[in-house]
C-alpha cells in the first residue's frame, strides 16, 4: 500500500510540475495560443487526469501563488504580536528580501510572470478569488465577524496595491535600488493609515 505521506508529496509533485510546463509554454507563445491538449501532451498526461489537478486552464498560472492565499493568516495566526504590527514586520522583511510576492524583483523569470498575469484579462479575473480566499483566511484569523472581514479587506487591499505599484514601476525600468526606498516609505505610510482607523488590530 502507498504512503500517505508519499502519495501526498507526489500529487504535490504533479501539481508543481504541470503549472511550471503550463506557465513555460504560456511565456512562450503566449497564454491564449496554448491549448490544454498541449500541456497534457507536454507533461505526458491526459487531459481529463489534467483537468483532475486543474479545472480550468487560469488556475495552472495561479497555481504558482496559491501557498500566499493564507500567508497573512499565518503571520498573525503564529505571532505573538498585535496583527497589525506583525504583518507591517512581514511585508517589509519581505521587501528587505525582494520577495516576489511584494512587486520588489527584478529576476526576468518573476518580471516575464507578472506580465503573463497582469496582462491576461481571463487571468486578472481569475486572480480575484485568489484575493477573495486571502480575505476570508485573514478574517477568521482576526475573529471571524463582521469588523475582522472590514479588516481584512483593508488589509488584502493596501499589500495588493504597494505590490503592484513596485511592479510597475520595475517594469517600467526602474532599478530595484531606485524603488526600494519609496518602497519601504509608501508601505509604512500605509500601515500607519491602517493602524490609525484599525486600533484594535494595533
Amino acid at each position: 500500500m502507498t504512503n500517505p505521506g508519499l502519495r501526498e508529496r507526489k500529487k504535490r509533485q504533479t501539481y508543481e510540475t504541470v503549472s511550471e510546463i503550463a506557465i513555460r509554454l504560456f511565456l512562450e507563445k503566449g497564454f491564449d495560443a496554448v491549448s490544454v491538449a498541449e500541456i497534457a501532451a507536454a507533461a505526458g498526461i491526459s487531459k481529463p487526469t489534467l483537468f483532475r489537478y486543474f479545472p480550468v486552464k487560469e488556475d495552472l498560472v495561479l497555481h504558482r501563488i496559491a501557498d500566499h492565499e493564507d500567508e497573512a493568516a499565518r503571520v498573525v495566526a503564529e505571532s505573538g504580536e498585535a496583527p497589525l504590527v506583525a504583518l507591517r514586520r512581514h511585508f517589509l522583511e519581505g521587501l528587505e528580501r525582494e520577495d516576489p510576492v511584494t512587486g520588489l524583483n527584478d529576476h526576468p523569470q518573476v518580471l516575464a510572470f507578472h506580465r503573463l498575469l497582469y496582462g491576461t484579462p481571463s487571468l486578472v479575473a481569475r486572480a480575484h478569488g485568489h484575493l477573495e480566499r486571502q480575505e476570508a483566511a485573514l478574517a477568521d484569523a482576526l475573529g471571524g465577524d463582521l469588523d475582522a472581514r472590514l479588516a481584512a479587506g483593508q488589509i488584502v487591499a493596501v499589500r495588493r496595491v504597494l505590490a503592484l505599484e513596485n511592479w510597475r514601476r520595475i517594469e517600467g525600468g526602474e532599478p530595484v535600488e531606485d524603488v526600494r526606498g519609496d518602497a519601504v516609505a509608501a508601505a509604512e505610510r500605509a500601515f500607519g493609515v491602517l493602524a490609525s482607523g484599525l486600533t484594535w488590530l494595533a
